[in-house]
């Protein structure tokens, strides 16, 4: 049996990097999906879930909770951003700033949704995997079957 880390074991990156790799992928994607069709469509929508999930195997264990607030914040800073500069990529030209921002976010809840749920999820499933794996590899190296102490004593 091989000692290799599993997937879920294997993101080793700090929640900062990962944050700005991930702001910095966002950024390019937002360009592109603006460059072709002026406004945020369903690309962004699958760059979004799919920068989520990276995010969530890249980190660290211990900046599990960095990128477990990252997916909302991302979105929400994204679209008001954009309803900023120009309403039109998130909303109705004659929309106000606040109501804008709304309607881009619904407009692109279910990627939301989906983005966070599986960044939950994974970051769920490493941190069990991370806390077994201690304890996995130190029953693999020993050969004998470890006993539970007993309750009551046999005099």
């Amino acid at each position: 049996m091989s000692n290799g880390r599993t997937l879920w074991e294997e993101g080793r990156h700090a929640g900062r990097l990962v944050v700005t790799v991930s702001v910095l992928t966002m950024l390019a994607v937002v360009a592109l999906n603006l460059l072709f069709s002026g406004k945020i469509t369903w690309f962004y929508d699958l760059a979004f879930v799919a920068v989520c999930v990276g995010a969530a195997l890249a980190v660290r264990p211990r900046d599990f909770f960095v990128i477990g607030v990252y997916p909302p914040l991302l979105m929400f800073c994204t679209v008001a951003i954009l309803a900023l500069i120009d309403r039109r990529t998130v909303a109705d030209e004659v929309d106000p700033l606040v109501q804008a921002v709304v309607s881009g976010l619904a407009h692109h809840a279910g990627a939301l949704v989906a983005g966070y749920g599986l960044t939950l999820g994974i970051l769920a499933l490493r941190q069990v995997a991370v806390r077994n794996s201690g304890r996995i590899r130190a029953e693999a190296g020993s050969s004998a079957p470890r006993r539970r102490p007993s309750s009551h004593a046999i005099s």
